[in-house]
């Protein structure tokens, strides 16, 4: 019962980070701008999104 707070939390969480993603491009394609993700795009994805699944993997084997 304790982990069904911590599911809702992460499914909120993922809800806003899709949004925003998806608010982002829509905003973008509004400007009549082309979409790229090169690799500055890496450099920022990357150090947000290694910790993340890091944690997570850590999450799964210490259940």
């Amino acid at each position: 019962m304790q982990d069904s707070v911590f599911v809702i939390f992460l499914v909120f969480g993922f809800i806003w980070v899709l949004m925003g993603v998806v608010g982002w491009i829509a905003f973008l394609k509004s400007e009549g701008e082309e979409i790229k993700f090169g690799k500055w795009g890496l450099v920022v994805a990357i150090p947000i999104l290694i910790p993340i699944i890091f944690t997570l993997i850590i999450g799964i084997f210490y259940h």
